[in-house]
């Protein structure tokens, strides 16, 4: 078996001459100059396993391990995939993905991958360089499986034929070191260098060839690497004894050089290669190919099997590769071949946006932080060379932030103004890079920053003062109304809790409770409004934050009335023993005003609208009594037949939902001579005020129609003004006043029943025409009679009276005495 040995690329030979000491010395020096410029590299082989160390981060670069927690520590690669970790724990630099070294660097002599060590609080970048070394981790292959080679018979002895190298992706002495030939009688193997050092294994004839005694020749050929352990890899030859052939192919140029834009349209020509055979017929036809192609490169570029020209199969991209190295076969009909050179160089065009990675972002950033504040750490770069690769970048405008760059490609987000979450809560910051390339390319990414809310606002009430309304007698625990206060802060600045102002006296803060949660209050006691009609409250609302912020909202509570008070009668005075009596003329008409009872109600409003009625007479359908005013009118005159003395027994109701009532008895003499006084029967007829409604239902329609004509016609209008003006006389004196009309403003009530409080709860109502039947008197002469017939009734009534404690006094003009309890 043949055997040719490879020599490597490229050897570094030490002079043994030179003392290790110095050696020793020269490595310190070049340690030191890394770490002031803050890069630390480190040396490690490829496929490593996941979690192994590859140099303690800390120690090296002389920091403390508690640090590298404390200021958010982190590795970050520049364009390539995160393939390290950072332990903060401990400060080592752990792998954390395959490293595969023909993958990352392909051919490359050297594999360097960058990265950065970034520290927050302050800033700082540290330069991380991980050289990685080849290990012996693929085999050799040969493009080919099987070799085919047409030789002519009369192939001299030791014509060489090129043969297709192994490809090995490792580097040094794990590529290929070299080749085994079969054994055999024709052919060896020898070794070959091309133009750029790259050695390729030949096929040697050293036996002349005989067609007719073999006419096929198989042999195997080993690529073998110089790894431990060793690789190889294993290819057919298979050698078919021809006819003479005695020209080969022979290419105009040993090297052709040709340039591409990246990003060529495919089918775009970047060479057209020419190589010529002297032989004539099938012997001249010339076939080009590759000779080894990647596989990278297998879809990139082809060439045309017959013409030469080599075109763009597929996307060339620069930043993959900004130079190609191929070779090219041209091949004869009888088998031989020469090969040559194509290099290709890629021209970058600037066809890669910016590229913006958010390093560090902290998506939340508090509303009183200080201008200067670092929010978000992006790195910013642009895989183009040139000015295509130089980048600015910018954010969205009228936004409280900026950008501040320390560190080349790295920017730091920083707050450039006042926050208040409350006018934004949040910010979609637009980051737009842009490259410097013609034209230019940008790249857009938005960030969103939320504005971490204090407790900066104190809750508020949609009304600082309300009114409540509260019923009456109603049960303890009754809801009285709600109250709502807003925060403009959020979560727990924003929480609400309700509760009684320390403002609000003792006695007061017990009538209510409140929900802390709801603001929802509600009734502690009875309430009467006859006590109390009336109180204010004060209501606090606390938020949740720290410190704690709070405001303050007024309560106005009224105590509504409830019909809980029966009508009290004060005149005709009601007492056990004593009734008063009230006299009428005999020859009193029809009509006549007798008496009037006079009722008060403690309740308010319609609780207090009082209707009379009689339920007891002696005489039935004698006396009538008006259902609003109380007053007691006769029916007919009396007769001979009729008793001197009548008792009239009066119901008096209330106008509550369930209205409530009292009795008055009333005793009527009939007096024989007393005067008839026109005044208290002159209004007093029913039918005459139903007379007077119809007509003021009349003249209520003609001024309707009076204003429709008025419209037409506005000499009418003044005419039908006068028409419908109605005088009303301004004397007031004849109208009553409850229930002073019967007592004169000396006195004062000291029955203590709680009836005649002064006190502005009671609502007056006076019913329709009430005005019109009180006591009024035409004429002094009236009034004088009026005392002198009265005169022996009213002894006889003091006397009486005296003896149940009970004060009488009569007022000038007045047909009927007052009394009042001593």
């Amino acid at each position: 078996m043949s055997t040719v040995r490879l020599l490597p690329k490229a050897c570094l030979v030490m002079d043994q001459r030179i003392n290790l000491k110095w050696c020793q010395l020269f490595l310190l020096l070049i340690l030191l100059f890394d770490l002031s410029f803050g890069e630390v590299r480190y040396s490690l082989p490829e496929e490593m396993q996941r979690g192994s160390v590859i140099g303690n981060v800390a120690r090296d670069l002389g920091l403390k391990v508690t640090e590298l927690d404390a200021r958010r520590a982190r590795v970050v690669a520049e364009g390539t995939s995160q393939l390290c970790d950072l332990d903060t724990a401990s400060g080592n630099l752990l792998i954390s993905q395959r490293i595969d070294r023909e993958e990352l660097c392909a051919q490359a002599t050297v594999c360097i991958l960058q990265y950065q060590l970034l520290l927050e609080d302050p800033l700082q970048a540290y330069s991380l360089v991980l050289d990685i070394a080849d290990i012996n981790d693929n085999s050799p292959v040969f493009a080919a499986g099987e070799i085919n080679l047409d030789l002519v018979e009369s192939t001299v002895l030791g014509r060489r034929f090129p043969l297709e190298s192994a490809h090995d992706p490792d580097l040094g002495t794990n590529s290929v070191r070299e080749y085994k030939l079969s054994p055999n009688d024709h052919f060896a193997l020898e070794m070959s260098t091309q133009i750029n050092g790259n050695a390729y294994p030949e096929l040697v004839l050293k036996k002349p060839l005989d067609r007719e005694a073999q006419a096929e020749h198989v042999l195997k050929i080993n690529g073998i690497d110089g790894g431990s352990p060793v690789r190889s890899g294993t290819a057919s030859i298979h050698i078919r004894v021809l006819d003479a052939n005695d020209n080969v192919p022979v290419f105009s140029q040993r090297v052709y050089k040709a340039s591409v834009p990246e990003n060529s349209a495919v089918g775009t020509i970047i060479a057209t290669l020419n190589a010529t055979d002297s032989d004539e017929g099938v012997y001249g036809a010339i076939t080009y190919s590759f000779s080894h192609l990647s596989d990278k490169m297998a879809g990139v570029i082809e060439i045309n099997p017959l013409s030469g020209e080599v075109r763009v199969a597929g996307l060339i991209d620069y930043e993959e590769a900004s130079t190609h190295e191929l070779d090219v076969q041209a091949k004869d009909g009888g088998g031989q071949a020469s090969h040559c050179k194509l290099i290709i160089d890629v021209i970058d065009v600037n066809d890669n946006k910016p590229v913006i990675e958010i390093k560090s972002a902290s998506a939340n950033v508090a509303e009183n932080s200080k201008p200067g504040t670092m929010v978000a750490l992006i790195n910013i770069y642009d895989l183009d060379t040139a000015s295509s690769g130089r980048v600015t970048c910018t954010i969205s405008d009228n936004v409280p932030f900026k950008f501040v760059s320390e560190v080349k490609n790295y920017y730091m987000l920083v707050t450039d103004g006042i926050l208040d979450r409350e006018l934004q809560p949040e910010y979609n910051i637009t980051v737009i890079a842009t490259d410097a390339g013609s034209p230019s390319l940008s790249s857009v990414k938005v960030l969103t920053i939320v504005v971490n809310d204090i407790n900066d606002n104190p809750p508020t009430f949609t009304q600082s003062e309300v009114n409540a309304n509260i019923l009456e007698n109603q049960p303890i625990g009754t809801f009285v109304m709600k109250v709502k206060a807003e925060d403009p802060d959020g979560g727990s600045n924003a929480k609400i809790l309700y509760q009684i102002s320390k403002d609000t006296t003792s006695e007061v803060a017990s009538f209510l409770t409140i929900n802390s949660e709801t603001g929802e209050l509600f009734t502690l006691r009875l309430f009467d409004y006859e006590q109390s009609v009336h109180f204010q409250i004060k209501v606090t609302a606390r938020d949740g934050g720290d410190p704690t912020l709070s405001t303050t909202c007024t309560i106005n509570v009224f105590i509504k009335d409830q019909n809980d008070n029966a009508p009290v009668v004060l005149y005709p005075l009601q007492t056990t023993g004593f009734v008063a009596e009230d006299m009428v003329p005999l020859e009193a008409p029809r009509g006549y005003l007798v008496t009037k009872v006079v009722a008060v109600d403690a309740d308010s409003g319609h609780n207090a609208w009082l209707s009379y009625r009689i339920i007891k007479a002696t005489r039935p359908n004698l006396f009538v009594i008006d259902l609003h005013s109380g007053e007691i009118r006769t029916v007919r005159a009396f007769m001979e037949d009729d008793e001197p003395k009548q008792t009239v027994v009066v119901l008096v109701t209330d106008n509550g939902p369930e209205s409530l009532s009292a009795t008055a008895t009333v005793s009527i003499a009939i007096g024989d001579g007393l005067p008839v006084l026109n005044q208290l029967f002159e209004f007093a007829d029913e039918s005459q005020d139903s007379d007077n409604l119809t007509l003021y239902l009349i003249i209520a329609l003609s001024t309707v129609s009076c204003l429709f004509l008025l419209l037409i016609s506005g000499v009418f209008y003044f005419k039908l003004c006068r028409r419908g003006y109605v005088y009303r006389s301004t004397t007031t004196a004849s109208l009553p006043v409850f229930p002073t009309t019967y007592c004169p403003p000396s006195f004062t009530d000291l029955s203590r029943c709680g009836t005649l409080l002064k006190d502005d709860r009671y609502d007056s109502f006076l019913t329709t025409g009430s005005w019109r039947g009180d006591f009024r008197f035409g004429s002094n002469t009236d009034t004088d009679t009026l005392k002198k017939r009265s005169a022996a009734y009213q002894k006889n009534t003091l006397r009486r009276a005296s003896t149940d404690r009970v004060s009488l006094k009569v007022r000038a003009g007045a047909p009927h005495p007052c009394y009042v309890v001593k």
